[in-house]
Order: structure tokens, then sequence, then C-alpha cells
């Protein structure tokens, strides 16, 4: 486990005019030997001096093409570090400013756990389970689901690899035939897409890792198709139907939109739902004068409300939905790993072993090698 250590006086006194300006005055030392990638949830002052800005896996896809830069630094959480030194070359390393930036939901889904888990699932199963994890876990879950045949997946592609995963089984087969998924660690992303692709709920269960056997039965894991990991957002499971409801209610016309990570009756009362960018695309693209409310991370809806003035934007919950791991990432943060860059010191380098980024990487690939059906034009 590793520790942020506390920050000299230096820069935790230091105000944000301070900051900023050695901040830049860092990267203009660094130039092209340095790279800054942002998440879309961070917050404003941090943003401004990303090179580039997305999601988890873009910015780690990013992160591998920039081969000239040495020192990569990422402001996100620890498993997106992580992903980004998996698909870098040996030569650069990877920063995360500050230690203590993690994922609730990547860490509800231990790999000692998993290996449990996956004993019992499948001693019970009588049926092939493919595992399938979100982006959003550590790099030792990856390494797993590579090893036993199975792939990662984004919220924007969860669709094609969870039906990659069920090898073609469709809605209502018999659960003793074909495959099965465990899906994890969000049981939410895993339940909202297996339902859009048609398969009931009945067809679903939880595995709560924290009680024997999963808290289910030999005859649930039989019948099941679908084996959600009980793992959450805890900023996706803020957003709820009362607040669609009130919405609704209050005469103005607006348009719901919210993350996949939400719960499955809060996307079934959505109008859109979709990844971040999806989010970010579909409210930029939207007419002048339209209403959005985005349930997701508070960061990214208030930044659309900012640039988008042709808009009304506003979030789905309200300013409590913020990503308090993510926020760890601050400008004192920032400027103490670039400063300790300049001066020949790399602190905080998040660095995956070789064999589990071996088996990672096999994963992440499997999910890359996957193109979505292309239709077929008349002739």
């Amino acid at each position: 486990m590793l520790f942020q250590q506390p920050l000299p006086p230096g820069y935790v006194e230091a105000d944000e005019q301070e900051l900023s300006a050695r901040i830049a005055s860092a990267k203009e030392q660094l130039g092209a030997r340095l790279v800054i990638l942002g998440h879309h949830y961070q917050r404003d002052e941090v943003i401004a001096f990303a090179d580039f800005t997305g999601d988890s896996l873009k910015l780690s896809q990013t992160a591998a093409e920039q081969t000239q830069a040495e020192y990569i630094v990422f402001c996100g959480v620890h498993f997106m570090a992580e992903t980004a030194d998996i698909l870098t070359s040996d030569r650069q390393r990877v920063i995360l400013p500050d230690l203590g930036a993690g994922c609730s939901m990547a860490d509800m889904a231990d790999v000692d756990q998993l290996e449990d888990a996956w004993g019992f699932l499948n001693e019970h199963a009588q049926a092939r389970i493919t595992p399938i994890t979100y982006v959003n876990s550590s790099a030792a879950i990856k390494a797993f689901v590579g090893r036993h045949d199975g792939a990662c997946c984004t919220s924007s592609n969860a669709k094609m690899v969870l039906e990659w995963a069920l090898h073609g089984a469709r809605p209502g087969d018999d659960a003793a035939v074909g495959h099965k998924v465990l899906f994890l660690p969000d049981q939410h992303l895993g339940r909202n897409t297996a339902h859009a692709l048609g398969w009931p709920l009945e067809s679903m269960v939880v595995y709560n890792p924290h009680r024997p056997g999963g808290g289910l039965t030999p005859d649930q894991v039989r019948a099941a198709r679908v084996i959600l990991w009980n793992g959450f957002c805890s900023v996706h499971q803020l957003f709820k139907v009362e607040q669609i409801e009130n919405l609704r209610a209050s005469g103005d016309p607006w348009n719901i939109i919210v993350h996949p990570e939400c719960r499955w009756e809060v996307c079934q009362q959505a109008d859109y739902v979709g990844s971040t960018e999806y989010i970010i695309k579909t409210v930029r693209g939207a007419p002048a004068g339209s209403y959005w409310a985005v349930g997701t991370e508070i960061h990214l809806v208030g930044r659309l409300m900012k640039t988008l003035k042709d808009k009304r934007v506003r979030s789905l919950a309200g300013p409590q939905c913020s990503c308090s791991t993510m926020y760890r990432i601050d400008l004192p943060h920032l400027c103490w790993a670039l400063e300790n860059l300049v001066a020949g010191n790399v602190v905080n380098q998040i660095r995956v072993d070789h064999e589990t980024r071996r088996w990672a990487r096999v994963a992440l690939d499997r999910m890359l090698a996957l193109r979505p059906p292309q239709p077929v034009s008349a002739r």
C-alpha cells in the first residue's frame, strides 16, 4: 500500500495565483518531456494545466501515443494511472500527484475476494463463466480477467463486450447451456447494459463478497446468466428517481441524461443514458435553449454550465455529487510533483509489476480488438 507524504509548507501555504505561476514555470522547463492528463471530473484549476482531457481509457491511450514524453502526470485516480502504466512504454514514468486519489468502486473488488468467488461460482455454474471488468478496477483485477479469458470494458463499449462474452446467447436461453458472465466491479453498469441487450432482471444475480457464497445459493448461480459484483460508484448512487420526478413536475422541458453507473430505475426514467463522452457530446450538440439535467459528477456538470451558455444545464442532484477522491488532486500536489521533476526527483510513480501488467494488457487488448458490427449495405 502506498501512502501520500505530507506536502511541505511552501505548497500548502501558497495561494492559487502563486501555485499557478509555479506550475506554468515547471511545465515550461520540462517541455516535451512532460504530458499532463486531466480526467473530466477534475476541478477546473487543475484542468487548466492539462494537455489532454478525457475519460480514463482515452487518456491512457493518449499517453501511449506521446512517445516523446518521459513523464506522464495523470490527474485522475490510482486505477487510471495504473492503466496508463500498462499501456505506455517502459521508458515512460506515470505519476499520480496525490497517492490518496483512489476510487471507492475499484476498491470494492479485491483480487483475493475474486479468487474465492471464482472457485464458488465455477463449482455451481454448470456452464463456462467469462469475467468482464469495467476499466474502473485495479490492475490486479484486470490481470485476473485477462488470465481467465475475459476482457475489460468501458461505459461506452460495455454492450459490445457483454455481447461478446455471452458468445451469441439470447435472452430466454436455458441457463444450463451457453455462457455466463461475471461482471465487476460495478453492478449498475452491468445490470443496465445487460437489460439494454434484452436480458430480464430475473436472469441476473448480485454476488456480495462479504457474505458466504456471495449470498447466493447454488441454484441461483445455476439459473443466472449475468452475475453482478456488488460494487458501485458512490457519486452515481446519489441520483434518485425522485429527483427526476421533481424536475418532470416543475413544468420546464428538462431532458434527463445520466451515466450508466446510475441505478437501473434511474436509467429507466432518464431520456438519455451514456458514458461521460456521450453526455458531453449530446449536451454540446443539443439545440440552443434546451434544458438538460445531468446525472454525473458535479465538476463536469459545472464545466458544461460555464461553457454552454446557450443552454440551461444543471446537475440532476445538486452540488453534493462530487468525487471526493478525484478531488484530492489539487494545485499544491500538482505543483509539488512537477517541481520535483524539474529538480530530477520522480515522486509518486505508479508502477505495475511485469506479470500483472502482462495479463492486464491481455484483458485490455481483447476489448480493443472487438469491433462493433458493420451495417450491411444494400446491393
